[in-house]
């Protein structure tokens, strides 16, 4: 059975950091992309990043030159570093993983809540 396991969520100062993490378990031939979503509350689930098999990157504008995503294929995790946080970045962030054909998997969830 495949599972996301995420972690590194927390409480921080708007100016500071976090760093997500998201490690994939279970019997995976080959993933084609991994990435995070995040939904505040009354907000639709929205993509903040994510990181296809060829290396390529793709960031939502609001994060864009702040949020870095980066994976280690080896372990199957990929990670979210946050920096310059602002409170507008409080929202749960969910882990998201692409494997052929189409099958996506979603991770539980961890919080980010960003106080100014």
């Amino acid at each position: 059975q495949v599972q996301l396991v995420e972690s590194g969520g927390g409480l921080v100062q708007a100016g500071g950091s976090l760093r997500l993490s998201c490690a994939a378990s279970g019997i995976i031939l080959r993933i084609n992309s991994m990435g995070w979503y995040r939904q505040a509350p009354g907000k639709q689930r929205e993509l903040v990043a994510r990181v296809n098999s060829d290396s390529s990157t793709t960031y939502a504008d609001s994060v864009k030159g702040r949020f870095t995503i980066s994976r280690d294929n080896a372990k199957k995790t990929v990670y979210l570093q946050m920096n310059s946080l602002k409170s507008e970045d409080s929202a749960v962030y969910y882990c998201h993983m692409v494997v052929p054909v189409l099958q996506t998997y979603w991770g539980q969830g961890t919080q980010v809540t960003v106080s100014s």
